[in-house]
């Protein structure tokens, strides 16, 4: 499955890097996060729960940074047990760019589940997640302060 998005940020892009990059926005901007710690360098730990329709799985996961390249872009890879429902698994490439004195944020992510989950279906799994990144984003743009504002997909 893919999805993504574009959004225009009202902040500049090295403030948009710091927030992606802080744990407590972070957790404040992912619904259901219970925790969210750096555990290396490049690398997080993070416990959510999920709302799937249906079900509400708690998920245990990691996250890494690859291909970082600071204030511009990295690749976010995650793997989440949900127990017995199975896993769920995916990557994202985060790309920041300037837009006058605001920052445009593009987000295209890749996943996939096992188990379980795929009896749920991939509509409401896709549903779930792009509204799960929507949210994000507008709960994070809420926490740095920020007006962000969704832009069509190109």
């Amino acid at each position: 499955m893919d999805f993504g998005g574009r959004y225009l940020m009202a902040a500049p892009r090295v403030a948009v890097w710091a927030a992606l990059n802080d744990t407590a926005m972070l957790k404040a901007a992912i619904p259901g996060c219970h925790k969210i710690v750096w555990s290396g360098a490049d690398t997080l730990d993070l416990e959510i729960k999920v709302n799937l329709g249906v079900v509400h799985p708690i998920f245990k996961g990691d996250l890494a940074l690859t291909d970082i390249v600071p204030a511009e872009r990295y690749t976010l890879t995650g793997r989440g047990r949900g127990g017995l429902l199975g896993l769920a698994e995916g990557a994202a490439d985060i790309i920041l760019s300037d837009h006058g004195e605001h920052t445009l944020l593009v987000f295209a992510a890749r996943g996939g589940a096992s188990g379980q989950i795929t009896k749920l279906g991939k509509a409401i799994i896709g549903n779930s997640a792009q509204k799960i990144i929507d949210g994000f984003f507008e709960r994070f743009g809420a926490a740095m302060d920020a007006q962000v504002t969704p832009l069509p997909v190109e």
